[in-house]
């Protein structure tokens, strides 16, 4: 990855991070938090699908996330 792409990416995610502690009315624990919340849910979302897909298989994979 180029160092312009890099930077890119950095400054998209500083504008996010910036929208996300705007929407918890500037409290930075509030928006950790909230983050937390949504990828707690998104690791169980990634779970079940993991275990779905590895069901419908003949033989079990260990699959990575």
């Amino acid at each position: 990855m180029s160092r312009d792409d890099t930077n890119r990416f950095i400054d998209e995610y500083e504008q996010d991070v910036d929208e996300i502690v705007t929407a918890c009315d500037g409290d930075v624990r509030a928006a950790l938090k909230a983050l937390l919340l949504v990828n707690e849910r998104l690791e169980n979302a990634l779970q079940l699908l993991s275990t779905k897909l590895a069901d419908r298989r003949p033989y079990r994979l260990q699959l990575l996330h």
